[in-house]
């Protein structure tokens, strides 16, 4: 595969101080030869702060959501802006991903790079270079399926330029977004959808696959409100097809999830009526395989249906204590460089001390962040951290 042969030259990168966390002693060593001497995490020379990703915890993932998916009919496009690892888009395709989803023109560009050859586009594309590039991409490629988002008349029209201008010999395929008042982008109505669907059809560069959405951005978002969206996505694709404007689709695309729920989009895909063409229910949740002890240990739909499955939090954040200036207080290295707070402050779960001893972090918190320091309040601990000992985060 592509793919493989793309990461094996990953292997042979020669590590120095771009990389960071490595050891120092590594520089000049290949990527693939520090690997085979599978140093120690504590004592093989890394310095802190350093993320670390469970290969079991990983893989466990990797099996429980293709399972899923496998089990109610969906295809799988997890969103690669979750790890931007081509390792990962590797592991994920092996496990039956459909391809993999991307944000924005460079995020494609890496999965091109390392020869994804389905990528979904989830957002709208009006960018003359980026749309170039894919022109050039698709008629390199007869294989390689590039599926993008539309919302708007005008949207439609700049695509269509910028593909004629690159001398496009593939149309690109896209699908009708829909949206929701106060929510994110996409079309507010069928009306407006109908419209796209007809601008789509002038063109002779863009051809209309089917239409798709993300719950996860609907204003006040819980579960009733989640499958009214899901059940409008539905009937948009029914009216379309009825206006038969997939009439060039080779299948018809219907895509949604993000990782909080993906359960009611399969609730939803199954109960969709037959189709003019044959259905890819497409699902695209991320975070699975990464998964974490905060935001989504508590928003993960297999909360609401345990015996589907569970997921497993994967990342870990090592830091060290660098200061203790006051009781009940201690400053690690990690900050707000190097860890996402959007949702909330990292968790300190466990320290293991300078004689390598490791036990929990109980009565340790973080209470805020510096650009590198974290302050944890150690007041509720009986074995607070000292300077030097590892904190996992």
């Amino acid at each position: 595969m592509a793919i493989a042969t793309a990461l094996d030259r990953l292997g042979g990168e020669r590590v120095d101080h771009r990389f960071k966390g490595l050891p120092p002693d590594a520089a000049g060593r290949t990527v693939g030869e520090l690997t085979a001497e599978r140093r120690n995490l504590y004592r093989g020379g890394f310095t802190t702060p350093i993320l670390t990703l469970s290969a079991e915890a990983v893989e466990h993932n990797l099996r429980c959501m293709a399972r899923y998916a496998d089990r109610h009919g969906l295809e799988f496009a997890p969103h690669g802006k979750t790890s931007m690892a081509p390792q990962l888009f590797w592991r994920q395709v092996e496990h039956g991903a459909w391809g993999i989803t991307v944000a924005v023109p460079h995020q494609a560009r890496v999965a091109r790079a390392f020869g994804v050859q389905r990528i979904f586009l989830a957002n709208q594309l009006v960018d003359v270079a980026a749309l170039t590039w894919l022109a050039g991409e698709l008629a390199a490629d007869p294989h390689f399926r590039c599926v993008v988002y539309v919302d708007s008349v005008r949207g439609v029209e700049l695509m269509d330029r910028a593909l004629r201008g690159a001398g496009a010999r593939r149309p690109v395929e896209v699908v009708i977004e829909l949206g929701a008042a106060g929510a994110r982008s996409g079309v507010r109505d069928t009306g407006t959808a109908l419209a796209v669907a007809e601008a789509v059809e002038a063109t002779g560069t863009l051809t209309l696959v089917g239409v798709a959405g993300y719950e996860g951005e609907l204003p006040d978002a819980d579960g009733a409100g989640v499958r009214t969206w899901l059940k409008s996505l539905s009937a948009l694709a029914r009216t379309l097809d009825r206006a038969g404007r997939f009439r060039d689709a080779p299948e018809i695309v219907i895509s949604a999830g993000g990782s909080a729920w993906f359960d009611a989009v399969a609730e939803a895909f199954a109960a969709l009526p037959p189709l003019s063409r044959p259905v890819c229910r497409l699902l695209r949740s991320g975070a699975y395989i990464s998964h974490d002890d905060g935001r989504y240990r508590e928003v993960t739909p297999f909360n609401r249906m345990p015996e589907e499955g569970y997921l497993l939090p994967a990342f870990r954040l090592w830091a060290q204590v660098v200061s203790r200036p006051e009781p009940g207080l201690a400053l690690i290295n990690a900050g707000k460089r190097d860890v996402a707070y959007d949702l909330g402050l990292p968790e300190v779960q466990v320290v293991r001390n300078t004689a390598d001893r490791m036990r929990r972090a109980t009565g340790v918190t973080v209470t805020r962040l510096a650009d590198q320091h974290a302050f944890l309040d150690c007041s509720g601990s009986e074995e607070p951290p000292e300077v030097g000992d590892w904190v996992g985060l």
